[in-house]
């Protein structure tokens, strides 16, 4: 009976320090770095693959409607291509850029936390730590005019939508529709001795229904969205960081603890 008590409080004992060591694991979790990296990457994700797909059907709708000779459209078709080499580089830095911020943010909850011995605060750890937030910073401010950027595609295909959404009216089949026009020169995306430059009328109507255009113009949403969510995400890294960044500093004054 007493063999059998005493490998029952073994067990218990057991269970009891497996239990209490996940909940200290569990606790060196950075729960907001986590979190800000998974909206990051699908944000990035949905910025990059969206934003590279759509920019293939504008310069498909900008031949085939709006530009016909190739010289008037070279450089716009240059640019785009390089900013679609640019998206490749986003979505690998990002990409290696959340995963070191993840691995930050576990290194000083940790740290913090002291639950482990290995972890300790150090001058070249905080340093590390100062120069991320400073990083991050800089990062959100810049994927805020990503984000404003994002939203003048959106804004263009959204006036030519409307506009073939107003020929459908009642009031416009009274009226002369081929005087409803949209010229995409105003917007400086073509020069003005492009040919033809703007589409009226049915022509206005049959780029609306190409593939092309409610393809392209659902995606640079989507993109739009993307940006947001990397916006959201950078501020939440920034939050985590910098809150992170503070404790290990002032951690001999005053004893802290964080979840981030």
């Amino acid at each position: 009976m007493e063999n059998t008590s005493e490998e029952n409080q073994e067990q218990s004992q057991e269970k009891r320090g497996c239990f209490e060591c996940c909940i200290k694991c569990l606790g060196g979790v950075p729960y907001a770095s986590l979190v800000a990296t998974i909206l990051c990457f699908s944000g990035v994700a949905l910025f990059c693959g969206c934003g590279h797909v759509a920019l293939t059907g504008t310069v498909t709708i900008l031949e085939n409607h709006f530009s016909k000779i190739t010289s008037d459209h070279a450089m716009l078709t240059d640019i785009i291509q390089l900013m679609q080499y640019v998206i490749y580089g986003i979505a690998s830095f990002f990409f290696l850029y959340g995963i070191i911020l993840l691995a930050e943010g576990f290194y000083t909850t940790s740290a913090v936390k002291e639950l482990h011995s290995e972890f300790k605060t150090t001058i070249c750890g905080r340093c590390i730590s100062g120069m991320f937030v400073f990083l991050t910073y800089i990062l959100g401010v810049a994927w805020l005019g990503v984000f404003g950027f994002s939203a003048v595609p959106v804004f263009l295909f959204y006036n030519m939508w409307s506009t073939c959404a107003a020929m459908k009216l009642p009031m416009a089949n009274l009226t002369n529709v081929d005087s409803i026009c949209v010229d995409v020169r105003q917007y400086g995306i073509i020069p003005w001795n492009a040919t033809p430059g703007k589409a009226c009328g049915s022509t206005l109507g049959d780029i609306c229904n190409t593939s092309e255009f409610y393809l392209s113009y659902h995606l640079y949403i989507v993109a739009c969205a993307g940006a947001g969510a990397t916006v959201i995400a950078l501020l939440i890294y920034m939050m985590a960081t910098t809150y992170n960044f503070a404790v290990l500093k002032f951690k001999s004054r005053e004893d802290c603890c964080t979840k981030f």
